[in-house]
């Protein structure tokens, strides 16, 4: 196992680990936080190359979106009324996760993701349990067709959905039934909230990709 294996593995245990651990004990939020802070500079020190300036970059889009859906939009409510300290890092430790292993995941799951979801989707619209579901799902169809890391995308809707249902079935944050500020309306957790991932994806990828054209190559040229 190389080191990004490992370090997938572990973001995989401090997840499942820290997300129970902030609701079963009184304790448990400041630990999952410190953890979680560890880990993400951990990952920055250990793989500067890779890793540093998308990460950062995560953390940052990863914290406004937090902002923005939580408390501006109220799309969905914390346990203790407030953002927890490790979200942002999560959002970046989910991020690197997908990253690493999207490549080693096979390609057909590009095609069965949408294609399993497609059944509950039209049913949740039907009986308008999920309305706003359509929205989003055409967002993630629209990723997967003129996005360049559809294998990264689609990955990465998985995991965000994996942990949307268990953080909503511990109790940790909990979606509301009406989208704010809309006719539409949504389950806990929304089956396409993985979309949102989706949208972090391009949005890291573009801004990495910027600043080392911007800054690091325009250095690395001038030292020659």
């Amino acid at each position: 196992m190389n080191g990004r294996s490992f370090a997938a593995f572990f973001i995989l245990f401090t997840i499942a680990t820290g997300l129970y651990i902030d609701q079963a004990f009184d304790w448990g939020q400041t630990a999952t936080s410190v953890w979680a802070w560890s880990l993400y500079f951990a990952l920055i020190v250990a793989d500067p190359k890779h890793a540093r300036i998308s990460l950062v970059f995560c953390l940052a889009y990863a914290s406004m979106g937090e902002y923005l859906m939580s408390d501006l939009w109220g799309l969905y409510d914390y346990r203790e009324g407030h953002i927890p300290l490790f979200v942002p890092p999560g959002h970046a430790l989910l991020y690197f996760l997908g990253v690493t292993i999207a490549d080693k995941v096979p390609k057909q799951i590009v095609y069965a993701v949408p294609a399993l979801l497609a059944p509950y989707l039209a049913y949740a619209i039907w009986t308008l349990v999920d309305t706003e579901a359509l929205v989003w799902f055409t967002v993630f169809l629209a990723f997967l067709k003129w996005g360049p890391n559809k294998q990264l995308y689609t990955t990465m809707f998985v995991l965000a959905l994996i942990m949307e249902i268990y953080g909503t079935s511990l109790g940790n944050w909990t979606w509301r039934p009406q989208v704010p500020h809309t006719f539409l309306t949504s389950t806990n957790p929304p089956a396409t909230a993985g979309v949102f991932y989706c949208i972090l994806d391009v949005m890291v990828i573009a801004s990495t990709n910027f600043f080392r054209q911007r800054f690091v190559l325009k250095k690395q040229v001038a030292a020659t």
